[in-house]
């Protein structure tokens, strides 16, 4: 397993009348953890598309609101990959408020895309390799 907590804090323009994050921001978070997890490997979300001709496009969310997140809260975004990707990639997610809550969780499924051929592909060897050592036993 890998897992890696990023933190982001609440700003004004996110939350809704009440000063809760406004539900629909959610998703832009998840997507704030699975870019730092990827870049906590070593590796570029960007040079996914870039470089290597890969997109990830998301198959499937599922979110679970447990708790609200409030303007200013300096939340953790944790992101976990509980297996190594094979034709897709699971990302999960907690947000975790200040007082070490875990108020959201979340599900997101990708699937790898060559972009020249735009067909699925397996999940490309530079990343399988980057998290390999995650998964092997000790």
């Amino acid at each position: 397993m890998y897992s890696f907590d990023f933190h982001k804090r609440v700003r004004y323009a996110e939350t809704d009348k009440m000063g809760y994050l406004y539900y629909g921001n959610y998703p832009k978070y998840y997507e704030i953890g699975r870019v730092e997890t990827i870049r906590s490997l070593g590796l570029e979300y960007k040079d996914f598309e870039d470089i290597h001709g890969i997109m990830l496009p998301v198959l499937g969310l599922e979110v679970k609101y447990k708790a609200p997140a409030y303007y200013d809260d300096l939340l953790t975004i944790r992101s976990y990959l509980r297996a190594l990707p094979s034709k897709m990639i699971q990302f999960e997610h907690e947000i975790i408020n200040p007082s070490g809550q875990v108020i959201n969780t979340a599900t997101v499924k990708l699937f790898f895309v060559d972009m020249a051929l735009n067909k699925r592909v397996s999940a490309p060897t530079f990343i399988v390799d980057k998290l390999r050592p995650y998964f092997e036993p000790s």
